[in-house]
């Protein structure tokens, strides 16, 4: 893996046209249709709890976390997390999520859940939740909804559907 002279910093306002370039890169027209863009888009995520990631002053990736409920219980969604396609396989990815959920955890936070691929995130500590015990408000491959406990046991319990925390 190639070292980069990365920064990952908290996102600001001044970020949003360039992250919104780059998940219309990343991610096409067609993530305004997934059930998890449309529980964010009701809410807004947690700006605190959101970090870019760059190379000098080129923007690189994103991860974002929104605060939501799972049956009432607090809980964060993560996601949209992206890097720019050339930047991609180098670890940037895996660095946004690190930092996101150390300072989650810092911050008091218990659980967070996201749609994704397993395989990919379960270094992160995520795992497959059990079917049925948590449901979202529209579709969902209910193979790639994974759960992360930052907190010893914080997923015992929890169960119900996923609604955007106002």
């Amino acid at each position: 893996m190639t070292e980069l002279p990365l920064s990952i910093a908290v996102e600001t306002a001044a970020d949003d046209a360039a992250i919104d370039r780059l998940h219309e890169r990343t991610f096409g027209p067609g993530r305004f249709a997934r059930t998890a863009f449309r529980i964010r888009e009701q809410t807004g995520h947690e700006r605190a709890l959101s970090f870019t990631a760059r190379v000098g002053t080129m923007l690189v990736g994103s991860v974002r976390l929104t605060r939501i409920t799972i049956g009432g219980a607090p809980a964060l969604l993560l996601g949209p997390l992206t890097v720019e396609p050339p930047f991609q396989s180098v670890g940037i990815g895996a660095r946004l999520m690190e930092h996101a959920l150390d300072v989650a955890r810092q911050q008091g936070h218990r659980l967070v859940v996201l749609v994704g691929d397993e395989p990919y995130y379960a270094r992160f500590g995520f795992r497959r939740v059990p079917f049925g015990q948590v449901t979202l408000p529209g579709p969902v491959d209910p193979g790639r909804l994974l759960v992360c406990e930052l907190a010893d046991g914080a997923f015992g319990g929890v169960a119900g559907m996923v609604s955007g925390a106002r």
